[in-house]
């Protein structure tokens, strides 16, 4: 599995941002998916993920209420729709595959795109 991700940017605090991961490969449905992010100086943290199916979700208490992570399994996707965002959501986005549902630690996912650089700043 192959995946690439996308929609990064600069935004305002209080703005939004859409994260789309397109994948390529096979099997896709079979996948859970997760967002991940690190900002400089930091370790990677776990923000989002969705089960294979889409009906079970789980958030990082930090984003949680203000970010949506969804799946197309027909057009191979999953999104990351950001609201209200904070300069501490500054930082580098991947998404990442895992034949696990839902879970939370890096280690447990075994495909990463490359990555999309968000930065919130006024």
């Amino acid at each position: 599995v192959q995946l690439q991700a996308s929609g990064g940017g600069l935004v305002q605090p209080g703005g939004s941002l859409r994260l789309s991961c397109a994948t390529s490969g096979r099997g896709f449905s079979r996948y859970g998916m997760g967002w991940f992010r690190q900002a400089p100086g930091k370790e990677r943290e776990f923000v989002a993920a969705i089960s294979w199916s889409g009906s079970v979700t789980n958030y990082a208490d930090s984003v949680k209420g203000r970010f949506t992570i969804s799946r197309d399994n027909a057009r191979n996707a999953v999104y990351l729709q950001m609201n209200s965002l904070k300069p501490e959501d500054t930082a580098v986005y991947y998404c990442a595959a895992s034949v696990r549902n839902t879970v939370t630690i890096t280690q447990a996912y075994d495909y990463w795109g490359q990555g999309t650089q968000v930065t919130v700043s006024s």
